[in-house]
């Protein structure tokens, strides 16, 4: 009888292990879909995984966002940083400032070779905030902040060559990308 008993004791713990295990799953599935809901509850930001989505095929291709008013026109251009096989090297990878253009969006820059952190500066030329980015990598030692200048057209497309240039010590401006630490899936 104890036998008997001994192992109707051991199906309750098993069975209220399990709810316990299908509760968690329950938990953690309800958790990752407000999650992506979160992720696309932003309209610009939905667009802008869209943009690249058309772009890019890999599915491991992750990226970070700010949406924020360059040229003081009152509507934010984005500002992406895109990490991914297809687009990064030993420098670092690209950085794209979009442009809302009839409902959707247009490159006014891809410029390649940038790392984090990422700053709008206060400084302007042509109407647009200049940008400073981390430039370091493939060859590049010790590490600096290169400006980036708005020519009336578009940003250098690379920062470690003129037109862009090493960033004054003490520019003031914000960090808009910190770090590349936590991207968001593309897809």
């Amino acid at each position: 009888m104890s036998d008997l008993n001994n192992l109707q004791a051991r199906r309750a713990r098993i069975t209220v292990v399990v709810a316990l295990l299908c509760s968690a799953l329950a938990i953690s599935a309800g958790l990752a879909q407000a999650t992506s809901k979160a992720q696309a509850s932003n309209p610009d930001e939905e667009s802008i995984r869209k943009f690249f989505q058309a772009r890019d095929d890999d599915k491991s291709t992750r990226y970070l966002a700010a949406f924020r008013d360059l040229n003081d026109d009152g509507i934010p251009e984005a500002i992406v940083y895109l990490i991914g096989r297809q687009w990064c090297g030993s420098g670092g990878c690209p950085l794209f400032i979009l442009q809302k253009s009839s409902g959707s969006w247009k490159v006014v820059t891809s410029t390649t070779i940038t790392n984090p952190p990422i700053r709008v500066l206060d400084r302007k030329l042509n109407g647009w905030h200049s940008l400073g980015v981390w430039v370091q990598g493939g060859g590049i030692q010790p590490g600096y902040e290169a400006e980036l200048r708005f020519n009336g057209k578009t940003y250098p497309r690379n920062p470690s060559v003129p037109p862009a240039r090493r960033a004054a010590k003490g520019l003031a401006g914000k960090v808009v990308i910190k770090d590349a630490d936590n991207p968001k899936p593309l897809w």
